[in-house]
């Protein structure tokens, strides 16, 4: 077991440097591990390819079959595969920018993006995990929770801009505001000068898989945003209309 949570250790921590290659002394050291179990685990990750290494054998990334195995979940997933359209559907209607995201644990990840072509990319591929706390996505997911049961680190929340709550009671008191509201707003609060507009999508209670709309703010004007939150209202309607609980499937935890 110990050694099974070392391997899942070191591949979430060599996926989240992404395209920033890590040396054995540096993973090592960053999961308390020896220097030479550290090697041996290395040289069998590479030799199965979960890890690769570079042509001088000292710098360590994630391997293809990461990528291999993160496609068959989305491929999988039964519902992933039946918003695909509606995604679609919400961009060509607002031209901006239309994410689906999954709660996992006091993160969301992105299971789908359809990016705008009328502005510069906002680092949301597919993948991507950012805190619940600091965007439309994941608010929108736990004002879904009680206040008493939301999945949250202790405080001082982290911040990813100088608008994100990073202080529960602030946070709370905009988790009651998307309640009566029923939508998120996310206003430069994970990326400055992106505003996001998030819907929970109830096929599930509580809700753990929402979409949501990003905007440039110099873009977003009151009528756009009246537009935005109308199309994404009625796209939500229309996922969680064609996915009622599936009998039979497995209940994914």
């Amino acid at each position: 077991m110990k050694s099974a949570a070392r391997t899942v250790a070191l591949l979430e921590l060599l996926a989240e440097r992404g395209d920033r290659p890590s040396r054995l002394d540096e993973l090592a050291e960053a999961l308390g591990v020896p220097r030479s179990s550290m090697y041996e685990l290395l040289r069998t990750l590479i030799d199965c390819g979960w890890v690769r290494t570079d042509t001088t054998g000292s710098l360590y990334g994630i391997g293809i079959r990461a990528l291999l195995t993160g496609t068959s979940y989305l491929d999988s997933d039964q519902r992933v595969r039946a918003i695909r359209p509606y995604l679609d559907e919400a961009s060509d209607a607002l031209g901006e920018t239309i994410h689906l995201a999954r709660l996992d644990g006091s993160d969301v990840v992105y299971l789908a993006t359809r990016e705008s072509h009328e502005y510069a990319r906002t680092l949301s591929r597919v993948g991507r995990r950012i805190p619940a706390h600091a965007g439309a996505l994941g608010k929108a997911l736990l004002a879904e929770r009680p206040d008493g049961e939301l999945p949250l680190p202790a405080d001082p929340l982290a911040a990813r801009t100088e608008n994100t709550h990073t202080d529960r009671a602030a946070l709370v008191a905009d988790l009651a505001r998307i309640r009566a509201r029923g939508y998120s707003v996310d206003r430069e609060e994970t990326v400055t000068g992106i505003a996001g507009f998030g819907f929970a999508l109830r096929y599930t209670a509580p809700a753990v898989d929402a979409i949501s709309c990003s905007v440039p703010v110099a873009r977003l004007d009151a009528d756009h945003e009246a537009r935005i939150v109308a199309v994404m209202r009625e796209i939500r309607t229309k996922i969680e209309a064609a996915l009622p609980p599936v009998n039979g499937a497995p209940d994914w935890r």
